[in-house]
């Protein structure tokens, strides 16, 4: 596909309306780069991928499947942004360099934000980007929309995390992006499903991902272990975060027990969980069909609707109105849903004629 390059960015030739543009932004800790899709009249919606991922191996299967397309490229303008140093092809950040904090990621969130001229922004987030953008919430709490968190964390690391942070952090630092460290990586996103075993092969996505693991800059990878390591404990602040929050876990993933805690923490506020069977960490990318419903049911609630643009603009895929109920019944969507407070009303019941 061809390029087209332009001052700070990078233009993949496709159709106007789903450009995809590589934006450099420099900030008070660095530059970020940020991949922004789409029509930018629309609403924004930003992301941010989990350790060592990028838009691509922690996004793409979601907004890239035909169903989502229509609900998530129809009602917003992406803007990925990339943990520093996280993008394809990206130097080491000097050493000497102090190291971030996850505040300060969650400020150069706010100078991206700047750059573009945004006001509020929903967010989507994973594993250690959705503490980031939690924290972005909490801080600069009118820039945000609302809140899609994947595998959440808000408190700071378990004995177990801790342990495996250090060890990642070790061989990070000392021999790089081992193939020993990727299986780590790989077995902290996926359920071991998916991951593969002596008599059945790994799947395609993670493959794709143990590849693209062997293309990121293991300093900067370090660089971000760190401060999300040395995160803290954000559950009491908690009960000042003000915008409708829906969390996804794969009950497989080994944050489900944080999702749980924080899910719990955010009881009284508009807060819905939905969990995933036989799913890991990154529900995005490993089962992100399984969040279709929910988002619409979520994204109801702001007054966003499904596209009518497949099936010739006949209807919508997944429209709300030709919802079977049964299609929420755990068995069918392979998920638990609790109920998500926003105004949406029910899918009127099913008429029988004789």
């Amino acid at each position: 596909m061809a390029m087209a390059h332009s001052g700070d960015s990078v233009a993949v030739d496709m159709p106007q309306h789903l450009i995809e543009k590589e934006h450099i932004i420099s900030t008070g800790h660095g530059p970020v780069s940020v991949i922004v899709y789409g029509d930018q009249e629309k609403p924004p919606l930003i992301t941010y991928p989990d350790l060592a991922l990028n838009h691509t191996s922690c996004f793409r299967q979601l907004f890239f499947c035909p169903e989502s397309a229509s609900l998530l490229l129809h009602n917003f303008c992406i803007y990925h942004i990339t943990p520093p140093g996280h993008e394809l092809g990206a130097a080491s950040i000097s050493i000497d360099d102090s190291v971030p904090t996850a505040e300060d990621f969650s400020d150069q969130i706010l100078e991206v934000l700047n750059h573009f001229r945004l006001g509020s922004v929903m967010c989507m987030g994973v594993m250690a980007g959705a503490y980031i953008l939690t924290l972005f919430a909490l801080k600069y709490s009118e820039r945000v929309t609302g809140l899609i968190l994947v595998s959440p964390l808000c408190r700071a690391p378990t004995w177990n995390e801790w342990l495996c942070n250090k060890f990642m952090s070790n061989l990070l630092y000392y021999y790089g992006m081992t193939d020993l460290l990727k299986e780590f990586l790989l077995h902290r996103y996926f359920s071991k499903g998916v991951c593969g075993s002596l008599e059945v092969p790994e799947l395609d996505i993670v493959r794709k991902c143990r590849k693209l693991l062997g293309e990121r800059n293991s300093i900067n990878v370090w660089r971000y272990l760190q401060a999300i390591h040395r995160r803290p404990d954000i559950t009491e602040e908690l009960k000042n975060l003000e915008c409708r929050t829906i969390i996804f876990v794969g009950d497989s993933s080994p944050f489900h027990t944080e999702a749980l805690h924080m899910t719990a923490k955010l009881g009284r506020k508009c807060c819905a969980l939905v969990e995933v069977q036989a799913c890991g960490s990154i529900v995005t990318a490993e089962q992100p069909h399984a969040m279709l419903i929910p988002l619409e049911y979520f994204l109801k609630g702001y007054g966003l609707y499904r596209s009518c643009w497949f099936n010739n603009g006949l209807r919508s895929c997944l429209g709300l109105t030709c919802i079977d109920p049964d299609l929420l019944s755990p068995k069918s969507m392979g998920v638990k849903l609790k109920r998500i407070k926003t105004r949406v009303s029910p899918p009127p019941p099913r008429t029988h004629q004789s």
